[in-house]
């Protein structure tokens, strides 16, 4: 019977070869367009001036040249820390984020857990009205005082009402009861629980909700914008100082008329800008490989099994 029933599944899943080459090239195909505008941002950044000034953006310049970058490396004390308090910032903010998310979905997934609906509908109801940035901006200022601080930095961001109620859903569905309570009848409580039990299971959600907090760390330049002096360049995260250096090359382009002609040939071009794109995506694209493990299947979270 079992063998019957195994038959009938894969004769509806079956792919026919003829579909499967299609199927095959049309991925081919998306990935491509996924992947020829990421290659002509490298390119640019290499290409010269020249190239880009008689022959545009091209994935054949005419010549290469490395001035982009060595007018990166020129602004090396100004990047350089901007650099490092984007990965202190993101590797505190995403492990801080993950307690508190994954401690609060574990706890409003308990059945027995009284305070339960109370607090889902304090996490939900901000999903749908939001206090507003005046009010966050007061608080985070008057009232906790995170004014040009670090903390300003990660703590607005932290936890999320969505990822919250996506961790609690994980956990009231793939993680089973039994096994909880065969744990709290042989005396482990319930912090050892969630560390040694419940974690281990929760990778694949842990990992997907940890690559979202990463991206969004990395890629803030809000918050620094908002809770950041400008004198303060010690604490500036590198999205901001990039888009910083954004305005002074397009300030400089704009006024290239009104400059000696010696100045004129100092201004950066186009390829700084795509040099400035392949250092701010470069990092964050070399973490994607450590959570692809489990981002899969961590996608396919509070999907209904069979």
């Amino acid at each position: 019977m079992a063998k019957k029933e195994k038959q009938s599944v894969l004769q509806y899943t079956r792919v026919k070869p003829v579909t499967n080459v299609f199927i095959s090239i049309l991925f081919i195909f998306l990935g491509l367009i996924c992947l020829m505008p990421a290659l002509l941002v490298l390119i640019v950044s290499f290409s010269s001036d020249v190239s880009i000034r008689y022959q545009g953006y091209s994935y054949v310049p005419m010549s290469w040249s490395l001035e982009s970058y060595a007018y990166l490396v020129k602004q090396s004390g100004y990047i350089g820390r901007a650099f490092l308090n984007s990965i202190g910032i993101t590797i505190v903010g995403t492990l801080l984020g993950l307690v508190t998310t994954s401690t609060m979905g574990f706890a409003l997934s308990r059945p027995n857990y009284r305070l339960r609906k109370f607090f889902t509908w304090f996490i939900f109801i901000p999903m749908l009205f939001s206090g507003g940035l005046v009010a966050s901006y007061m608080i985070n200022t008057q009232i906790l005082m995170m004014k040009d601080t670090y903390a300003a930095l990660v703590l607005p961001i932290c936890c999320s009402s969505f990822y919250c109620i996506i961790m609690r859903t994980f956990f009231q569905t793939t993680v089973p009861d039994a096994v909880i309570e065969s744990a709290k009848i042989d005396g482990a409580r319930m912090i050892r629980i969630f560390v040694q039990i419940v974690l281990p299971i929760s990778l694949p959600a842990i990992a997907t909700i940890g690559l979202f907090l990463t991206f969004a760390y990395w890629n803030d330049w809000m918050m620094a914008k908002y809770y950041i002096s400008g004198n303060k360049h010690d604490l500036f995260p590198l999205q901001y100082v990039l888009i910083s250096l954004e305005e002074n090359i397009s300030f400089l382009t704009r006024n290239a008329s009104n400059m000696a002609a010696g100045e004129r040939t100092n201004i950066p071009s186009e390829t700084v800008r795509m040099a400035m794109v392949v250092v701010s995506v470069l990092p964050i694209a070399c973490s994607y490989p450590f959570f692809q493990k489990y981002f899969v299947s961590g996608l396919t979270i509070g999907a209904v099994k069979g």
